[in-house]
């Protein structure tokens, strides 16, 4: 029960950032966010009805339809995360900080960006256009990222007819601050890598990691296609600001070992960090 509160209020509060990002830096500016949100604040403008009217109505066929693809648990989180961002745009009325469309741009984007974040760190979403991407993905070559990307085009293209050419090409500014603001919350600022490691002097190096850097490593089975060798890899996880590290230490005890730095979105369970036996 605490659990479901707890994310209640999260989803709330996500809302509400993004909310002041798009109140009080985008819309006096006539900059618009892509996804469902752009659409509803364009027919806002142009049929002088409700945004908090539009956001809902445009959102839920999109969610009902997708639910079965996402599953229920998604789908109310996510509609109750419109459903906040819809009162909060009727009840809260927000003073415009600036009137420089480039500073809304930059910080209407960041703060968005940390609305929808949080929201979907709190596993919800605003945007249904992400639920047709990933039942389109079934019936067409191109991603759901792509496809995303396409449909974010195409509404940011069409606010040229609305707002005009300098509103259009900030709220595609916007868009991209904001999309890199949600990967940054999404991820965080640490990011990890993984590392493969080939090196004749496996043990070496496995007891060097996990000794004095403090690190888990993993060692797995492989052979040299080629010539047939076994050996062993060593695969571990690292945040970013040990890369270099890590390369100086492997490169002193074997300068011919083979490392593969690759990124790593999301890393849950087993021994990230290990500890020192003092004992």
């Amino acid at each position: 029960m605490i659990e479901y509160v707890l994310r209640a209020i999260g989803l709330a509060f996500g809302a509400l950032v993004y909310n002041c990002g798009l109140h009080v830096f985008l819309v006096p500016n006539n900059v618009i966010d892509g996804g469902v949100v752009g659409i509803a604040l364009m027919a806002a403008h142009v049929t002088g009805i409700s945004f908090s009217v539009f956001i809902v109505a445009l959102n839920i066929p999109f969610f009902v339809i997708g639910y079965r693809k996402i599953g229920l648990r998604f789908t109310f989180f996510s509609l109750y995360s419109v459903f906040c961002l819809s009162l909060w745009s009727s009840f809260l009325h927000l003073s415009p900080m600036t009137d420089d469309p480039f500073l809304s741009t930059i910080f209407g984007g960041i703060i968005m960006g940390l609305g929808v974040g949080l929201i979907i760190r709190w596993g919800g979403s605003l945007d249904g256009t992400e639920i047709m991407a990933i039942i389109t993905e079934k019936i067409s070559p191109f991603s759901v990222g792509e496809i995303v990307m396409f449909f974010n085009l195409f509404i940011l293209g069409s606010a040229i007819f609305v707002f005009g050419v300098d509103s259009a090409l900030y709220s595609l500014v916007a868009y991209f601050i904001a999309y890199k603001m949600i990967d940054i919350v999404v991820n965080g600022l640490d990011e990890m890598k993984g590392l493969f490691i080939v090196s004749a002097k496996h043990d070496e190096v496995a007891r060097v990691i996990t000794q004095d850097m403090g690190r888990a490593v993993t060692l797995l089975h492989g052979e040299g296609a080629y010539t047939r060798k076994k050996t062993l890899i060593l695969y571990c996880v690292v945040s970013r600001l040990e890369i270099t590290k890590m390369q100086d230490v492997v490169k002193r005890i074997d300068p011919r070992a083979f490392i593969t730095i690759f990124d790593i979105r999301e890393t849950q369970g087993g021994l990230l960090k290990g500890k020192k036996n003092h004992e």
